[in-house]
């Protein structure tokens, strides 16, 4: 197993203005120093909340004594020139909502927050996206979360969909009882259902 995915590097977000944000590196080295000695109880401080719950510290020390060489690894990866540390955190509000924010140039910049889903870094949080702005019937939001090509392809078909219906009044409309068809020209059907005395639309394509 891997403890990158265990530790976390803490950066504390404070409001005031003029208060400098601690550098991350700081942590990574915390953490380099102490998988090149193998230091359980140092690396098992490290670790989240949700890790610590997940790895007692027994646990933490047996996975430490068997993987004394991936830690000097990992270890010696840390230290390279040519390692770049990324902060990032998750603010969780009240009414379930998430933003992510990531650590640039010594300030946090918003990655995603529930209206304006940004880049996912996973498909969890693809995932995630997803269901957020299907719970709020965004359609707006459903284009962003999307591929581009997929983005592209239901813009385009809509886009057609418009154009066929332009001229309602000039489409063949199939009625059978309460049931009525329609061929739209740019290869689209919609049909409808009249419910109550009403026409409404049950399904196209």
């Amino acid at each position: 197993m891997r403890f990158a995915s265990f530790v976390a590097v803490a950066v504390a977000v404070v409001g005031c203005v003029g208060r400098d944000v601690p550098d991350p590196r700081s942590a990574a080295d915390a953490y380099a120093a102490a998988a090149a000695r193998g230091d359980a109880d140092a690396i098992f401080g490290m670790m989240t909340a949700s890790g610590q719950r997940s790895r007692s510290k027994d646990d933490v020390r047996k996975i430490v004594a068997t993987e004394r060489e991936e830690l000097a690894e990992q270890a010696a990866g840390l230290r390279s020139k040519d390692a770049r540390v990324q902060a990032t955190a998750r603010l969780k509000f009240e009414d379930g909502e998430e933003a992510a924010l990531e650590l640039r140039d010594g300030r946090f910049w918003v990655t995603s927050a529930g209206a304006l889903p940004g880049g996912a870094r996973t498909p969890e949080q693809a995932l995630d996206q997803l269901r957020r702005v299907a719970a709020r019937r965004s359609y707006a939001g459903l284009m962003r979360v999307l591929s581009p090509a997929t983005r592209a392809a239901i813009e385009q078909d809509l886009r057609s969909l418009v154009t066929g219906l332009e001229k309602p009044d000039t489409l063949q409309v199939q009625v059978t009882g309460d049931n009525a068809v329609v061929n739209v020209p740019g290869g689209h059907h919609v049909r409808l259902k009249r419910e109550g005395g009403v026409w409404r639309v049950e399904d196209f394509d």
